[in-house]
């Protein structure tokens, strides 16, 4: 048996448990330089407020309605996920998390374990768990419990949007499974994208139930071979994926990206360059924890799309290199990306968004050397050079004090302080009451 659990409207929820006076209040959250609507109460939703709608063209809605609005606290939130994570960890054999607000559960014979000393088995351990998690973090939660890891996404959904179930659904029967499956649109299931939807529709099958009535044949025909076959097959109640390693540092990625949209339009190509550099400094940071080192270094910059710069050149351009050597060390990919930013620069053309992709990682110890480079004896392990230590340094400083304490020159900004021009807007963001020390809440 599969179990889901699914944070309810987490960034909202994550607000509300420091300010309980929001309970009950339409509340939304937006995302980097206050962009867009990216968490919703149900309050809100109640009035309208679309995922993904631009703030100002809600505004006066916003106003109207006295919705109380907050800018993204990735500090705090990161931070409640982990609350909620380590939780479960302790609860259930293994857990998938599957995103910031958003877990598997593997919960493989804890059903017949359970049976002799809660008398519910599995329902009654999900309501326990989605109790627990909201006494010892004050987050709402739903948990859907089934034998695949696609009807336990189902049953997720079905239970959250069903109050009656109280956050829980198990499907432990045919009966039930069936009923579920019937009251999911096929467009909503876990793995079926708009086209396949559209294309699914147009087929005839209008929910998860008529999908799940298909054939194999049929479904590798029209749903992208084995991927379809194995989507139908799970919709079927015969499990053809088990928990992957999950995303709190035991998944090692394939590639590692930072970008942001500069809180104001830049035109300066040193400003342009100092946000560049503070991308690099984060995505090596990222690298190094991962272990690896990367082979493959691009660098993107993007105008206003509906600007009169977009015109000239398109509204997005980028640069890819090729690394001589895999590096993980902050000050040579600084460099190499400050020579792709001087092909991308435009004078005259005004940006604002910029990134920067780390690809082609590989693990230290075994990359190709550079052609004047000495290879070290066979018998004798590469030591870490000088580089390697002084990154290994700067990481520590900045755990230990707080990010960017100690960074480049060129991610500083320009002479003589004050706010970083390249710093996304964040007009409304609460304190990270459970990260700093500073803004820790007093009780009197």
């Amino acid at each position: 048996m599969f179990g889901l659990l699914d944070c309810n409207n987490f960034y909202v929820s994550c607000e509300r448990v420091f300010q309980p006076r929001l309970n009950g209040r339409p509340v939304v959250v937006l995302s980097n330089n206050d962009g867009c609507i990216i968490s919703r109460s149900a309050e809100a939703k109640a009035l309208g407020l679309a995922m993904g709608a631009p703030y100002f063209k809600v505004k006066d809605l916003v106003r109207q309605h006295q919705v109380q609005v907050f800018s993204s606290n990735y500090a705090l939130y990161g931070d409640m996920s982990r609350r909620v994570m380590w939780y479960l960890g302790q609860v259930t054999p293994g857990v998938e998390i599957y995103s910031i607000d958003e877990a598997f559960l593997d919960l493989a014979g804890l059903d017949t374990y359970m049976n002799p000393y809660l008398g519910g088995g599995l329902e009654k351990f999900a309501h326990t768990v989605c109790a627990n998690v909201k006494a010892r973090t004050g987050i709402p939660t739903c948990l859907g419990i089934a034998p695949t890891k696609t009807l336990a996404k189902l049953a997720n959904r079905v239970a959250k949007k069903s109050p009656d179930l109280g956050g829980v659904l198990y499907l432990d029967s045919v009966e039930r499974r069936a009923w579920a499956l019937g009251q999911v649109a096929v467009g909503d299931v876990w793995g079926v994208g708009r086209q396949y939807a559209q294309k699914l529709t147009a087929a005839g099958i209008d929910s998860a139930a008529d999908l799940a009535k298909v054939s194999e044949a049929w479904a590798r025909k029209m749903l992208g071979g084995v991927v379809g076959a194995r989507l139908v097959r799970e919709l079927q109640g015969y499990p053809c994926a088990g928990l992957h390693p999950s995303e709190d540092g035991t998944l090692s990625r394939q590639s590692i990206s930072c970008s942001r949209s500069f809180g104001r339009p830049l035109r300066e190509r040193e400003l342009v360059q100092g946000a560049v550099a503070s991308f690099v400094a984060r995505a090596a940071e990222k690298l190094r924890r991962q272990g690896e080192l990367a082979h493959v270094l691009t660098v993107y910059i993007g105008k206003n799309r509906f600007g009169p710069d977009a015109a000239v050149g398109g509204h997005s351009r980028s640069a890819v290199l090729t690394l001589p050597v895999p590096t993980s060390d902050t000050r040579e990919l600084t460099a190499r990306a400050g020579q792709l930013l001087a092909r991308l620069w435009e004078p005259g053309a005004t940006y604002v968004k910029a990134g920067v992709v780390l690809a082609g990682l590989e693990p230290p110890g075994g990359q190709q050397l550079g052609l004047f480079e000495a290879a070290p004896p066979v018998a004798a392990p590469r030591a870490p050079g000088r580089g390697a230590q002084l990154m290994t340094a700067l990481d520590g400083l900045n755990k230990q004090f707080g990010r960017g304490t100690v960074q480049l020159a060129a991610a500083l900004g320009p002479k003589g302080g004050g706010t970083v021009p390249w710093q996304g807007q964040a007009a409304w963001r609460t304190p990270a009451y459970t990260t700093r020390l500073e803004d820790l809440l007093i009780v009197k």
